[in-house]
């Protein structure tokens, strides 16, 4: 007997044999049985309930392998300033918000998702004397959309004493003006200067967060995450993080199951972490400790990815690292040793080169078969570097989303040679590496759909360019689908609980408007959820 059914279906099983069924029986939070119409509805007694699908497609529930769902939540509380096209535009959003809220002076204002490529006529980053214009009583902060920049006004540099006299930070710097004062704009490990002296959160404020990104993450079908929480807020409180999942869980309000990427940049720390008990696989089928998450380098965006040639558009430029090689091998080896999973965030070619010398000493040192260990967005890269990710069996966390701006960049930043080898999504496929796809949210949208089409037509949501960037390199609706199920579940090491629609697994599937596999490709993006099922509750 089972709980829920749901028949007259298009429900793509993504098993093995990717078997089509018509419905679908669920016991509890577990699949019962798939099957025909009339084996499932063999299984329903007095308490059943029954929804008819009316021919729709049912997916498993989509996966986001790497986002910042605690940041996404934070972020719905600061200014948004993703659309604007200009400077001015910035300071005027800004500036109607202070006198809408009738922010009290002194009261900090915090605003982010500015991208100075889309600006139109000067694209250039906002500096502390463009931020003044607004007001020189409140503290201003902006973060670009990537999170490697923050731009912050005069108030701001003055609550925070940051003057030219303060010393400059390993991995990362912030601008000085022809004058040798502070221009206001921080870069990766400098960030550190500003955030730090930022308000904390208490555990309720960071759960109403959460709560507010799981149900926008319900609305885009997205029942798995893998999130990187522990450096959401400046006192990098990791308890305070693992905490609020675990009290959201017996509340009841965990409506998506995570895969906790735990940011933690030194040795000693890391240490300390391991010897209160946690590491990898901590937890459960709600929330889990997943892998130790490392920055490596910034954004392309922002220039600073680590590149190992100048970038095409700043021959003075390759980028930061921000963390040196022989510490990324310690901490890498550290984390081997105990058997935990590392996810290093490499974004430029350099970044990557230094991520998979790391992960190879380490595994030299102490082989693991299924270590699982992958690199987070793998962005600019080269036949030697796509060949080593096969070798080493390195998981590829990629973000189809972000194509939706990197292609307007890409060869302005690399050029035309290193553009070719770069998001070579198809190529990773063909040398058996394992994608798992995600958006890097807030960063960009966990709409999966708009990523599924972006993967599969290598276009922007504009539809440019026509025929697709590296037309080569689209991926199949199937294939990107996979990643954006069973390539999740891989990555957590729970293909055998979730990922796909079969007997025995998680009840977590999604209902969608149309057949993706059936349509028009450049209509994937407009298809709608109509429903996310969790644990067999609809959600």
């Amino acid at each position: 007997m089972v709980d829920l059914i749901l028949i007259n279906g298009k429900i793509h099983t993504m098993d093995k044999e990717r078997n089509i069924v018509e419905a679908i029986g669920i016991n509890g939070d577990i699949i019962e049985k798939v099957g025909t119409n009339k084996e499932i509805m063999a299984l329903k007694n007095n308490s059943t309930k029954i929804i008819d699908l009316e021919g729709k497609v049912v997916l498993p529930g989509f996966n986001d392998s790497h986002m910042h769902l605690l940041s996404y939540g934070y972020s719905l509380n600061r200014i948004e300033l993703g659309g604007a096209k200009s400077i001015e535009e910035i300071n005027c959003i800004i500036k109607n918000i202070i006198e809408e809220k009738d922010m009290e002076k002194g009261e900090w204002v915090n605003g982010r998702g500015w991208n100075q490529d889309y600006f139109i006529g000067e694209k250039r980053f906002p500096t502390r004397y463009d931020l003044d214009k607004i007001s020189l009583e409140h503290p201003i902060l902006i973060g670009r959309a990537c999170g490697h920049i923050a731009v912050v006004n005069s108030k701001a540099l003055e609550l925070l004493n940051i003057t030219k006299d303060t010393p400059q930070v390993d991995g990362g710097h912030f601008d000085l003006d022809e004058n040798g004062e502070p221009l206001g704009i921080f870069r990766e490990n400098a960030l550190g200067l500003v955030y730090s002296k930022l308000p904390n959160p208490t555990v309720d404020d960071i759960k109403h967060m959460m709560v507010r990104a799981i149900e926008d993450l319900n609305k885009n079908g997205v029942t798995s995450v893998g999130t990187d929480d522990f450096d959401a807020f400046p006192d990098v409180d990791y308890e305070k993080i693992i905490l609020a999942y675990q009290e959201l869980k017996e509340e009841n309000k965990l409506k998506v199951r995570v895969y906790e990427q735990f940011l933690i940049q030194d040795k000693d720390r890391l240490q300390g972490f391991i010897d209160k008990g946690y590491g990898s696989s901590w937890g459960d089928k709600f929330f889990k400790l997943g892998p130790l998450k490392l920055l490596v380098d910034g954004s392309l965006g922002a220039r600073t990815a680590a590149l190992t040639e100048a970038y095409s558009d700043d021959y003075n430029n390759k980028g930061i690292t921000k963390l040196l090689q022989n510490e990324l091998d310690i901490i890498v080896d550290l984390a081997n040793q105990y058997n935990i999973q590392v996810a290093i965030h490499g974004i430029g070619d350099r970044a990557i080169y230094m991520a998979l010398e790391s992960i190879e000493k380490a595994l030299d040192k102490n082989p693991r078969d299924n270590h699982r260990h992958g690199i987070v967005h793998c962005q600019i890269t080269d036949e030697e570097l796509l060949n080593k990710f096969a070798e080493l069996k390195i998981i590829a966390y990629i973000q189809p989303i972000f194509l939706d701006y990197d292609w307007k960049i890409v060869r302005s930043r690399v050029g035309e040679n290193r553009e070719r080898t770069s998001y070579n999504w198809k190529t990773m496929l063909d040398k058996n590496i394992t994608i798992a796809c995600g958006s890097d949210s807030p960063v960009e949208t966990f709409n999966v759909m708009k990523g599924i089409y972006e993967a599969v037509t290598r276009k922007d949501l504009d539809g440019n360019p026509q025929g697709g960037w590296l037309p080569e390199q689209k991926l199949t609706v199937d294939e990107a689908v996979y990643g954006y199920t069973m390539g999740g579940a891989y990555a957590s090491f729970e293909e055998n609980i979730k990922g796909s629609l079969e007997e025995g697994k998680l009840a977590d599937m999604v209902v969608l408007s149309k057949d993706i596999f059936n349509m028009e490709e450049d209509s994937i993006k407009d298809v709608e959820v109509v429903a996310t099922i969790f644990g067999g509750e609809l959600v």
